[in-house]
């Protein structure tokens, strides 16, 4: 591929680059943290609200400013994939995100198809691919590269796909074009999400307390459930789609993703309770080896789907 010259040039051909690889929205932002997103995670820290996520404690300072992760960083480039497939039914749910392939390799192994193709065209530049495993700020990122704005559910929401979206960012050293940022919060007086949750879990407006969130307790959540949450998950096994599926956003938005990566599997939505009761770890392994419901390992599902059966 023959090297190109100039910030106009290599910008418009990122975003093109970025769209043939089948990310369904890119925006790029100027390299600088600026105040706020450190605030607001102490703050959010301070509260408790991580619960035993303990990594995000330990990174903070890189979350709150890019350039302590990636101290050369001029251009962060944001894309968005939509994975949504419908809404979860039946007496064990899975949340939406988790019914295809791991979205962490998806996204990872195209940004960096993204980044190596960068580098043909100017071959000094110098990047990093993320999701988010990494100690990034991802939805501040997509916000001010214009992919749209965080909502009171904590969650990134586009005027076109409503919040059904992965997030990737692929931070570059070198000088791009920027977009604007998403200034408008369009969620208005709408307090949907936060009515619906029936563990409180969002506890005021854009706050949510991991404590509390069924995505947090299916996944992160190592052990026994804390005793007042233990009938408290629902019917969901594997996180939780109820603050993004009552979102007005996503009722009137949404549409079925375009890429096969999150198609189901039958495995997983077409799974019975009983199916679900009897699973084993040879079961578990074979059917969810490609996918991230990996995260809570053999015994956390196990966990959630005896929590579940007794509620």
């Amino acid at each position: 591929m023959e090297a190109i010259t100039g910030k106009k040039s290599l910008t418009d051909s990122i975003r093109q680059l970025a769209l043939e690889l089948g990310f369904h929205k890119v925006g790029i932002a100027r390299a600088e943290s600026p105040p706020d997103d450190g605030a607001h995670l102490e703050n959010w820290l301070g509260f408790g609200y991580h619960a035993t996520m303990d990594w995000v404690m330990s990174r903070k300072d890189e979350r709150a400013n890019i350039k302590t992760y990636f101290p050369e960083a001029k251009s962060v480039v944001c894309v968005a994939m939509n994975y949504y497939y419908g809404e979860s039914e039946g007496d064990m749910k899975i949340s939406n995100y988790a019914w295809g392939e791991d979205y962490h390799k998806v996204l990872k192994n195209r940004l960096r198809q993204l980044l190596q193709t960068v580098q043909e065209l100017q071959p000094d530049v110098q990047g990093i691919a993320c999701v988010d495993t990494s100690p990034v700020m991802e939805k501040s990122w997509a916000q001010r590269a214009g992919l749209g704005w965080v909502g009171k559910h904590t969650n990134l929401i586009s005027k076109d796909y409503g919040s059904w979206l992965f997030l990737g960012e692929l931070i570059l050293d070198c000088e791009l074009e920027y977009d604007l940022p998403f200034s408008e919060d369009l969620c208005g007086t709408c307090t949907a999400c936060i009515d619906a949750c029936p563990t409180d879990a969002i506890v005021e407006d854009y706050l949510l307390d991991s404590n509390r969130c069924i995505s947090y307790l299916t996944i992160e959540h190592r052990g026994n459930l804390p005793e007042e949450m233990t009938n408290q998950l629902h019917g969901w096994i594997y996180g939780c789609d109820i603050c993004q599926e009552v979102c007005p956003w996503n009722i009137k938005f949404a549409r079925k993703s375009s890429e096969d990566s999150f198609a189901p599997q039958r495995e997983i939505v077409k799974r019975t309770k009983v199916e679900w009761l009897a699973l084993t770890e040879d079961d578990y392994r074979r059917t969810f080896r490609n996918s991230a419901v990996k995260r809570t390992k053999f015994e956390g599902l196990k966990r959630n789907i005896s929590a579940c059966n007794q509620e």
